[in-house]
């Protein structure tokens, strides 16, 4: 091989060694991304939530994540002859209580994807 092409060959090399340190800033993101998004489903799974219906007749606590985790009802709405009511006010107790969860599970992988640059609206696969 002639000195010219072996040089040339050899700076092509070194070129390419610096996309390397590009891809390793790349996975060190990505590895912080991940540690956040730990940290924030964490957070998630602690943070407790309360829907209610019935003018706060039935409350339904749950996890940001959206895990039921208990219903408090007031004593005066059992009776027998309303139980469908009772039912239908469970029911929109838990899906208030699932409904903030969710909203609230948005609000803080917004604050994530915002601290990580990304542009706003943007869904992660998680």
């Amino acid at each position: 091989m002639n000195g010219t092409l072996s040089r040339t060959i050899e700076v092509d090399m070194l070129k390419g060694l610096g996309g390397l340190g590009d891809m390793a800033k790349m996975m060190k993101a990505a590895q912080d991304m991940q540690a956040k998004l730990a940290e924030v489903q964490e957070d998630l799974a602690r943070t407790v939530v309360v829907g209610e219906s019935g003018a706060g007749l039935i409350k339904a606590r749950a996890t940001a994540k959206g895990e039921v985790t208990g219903l408090d009802i007031d004593p005066s709405i059992l009776v027998a002859s309303e139980k469908e009511v009772v039912e239908d006010l469970i029911l929109a107790a838990i899906k208030d209580a699932q409904l903030k969860a969710q909203t609230r599970s948005q609000q803080e992988m917004a604050k994530l994807t915002e601290g990580l640059g990304l542009p706003p609206g943007m869904k992660l696969p998680f």
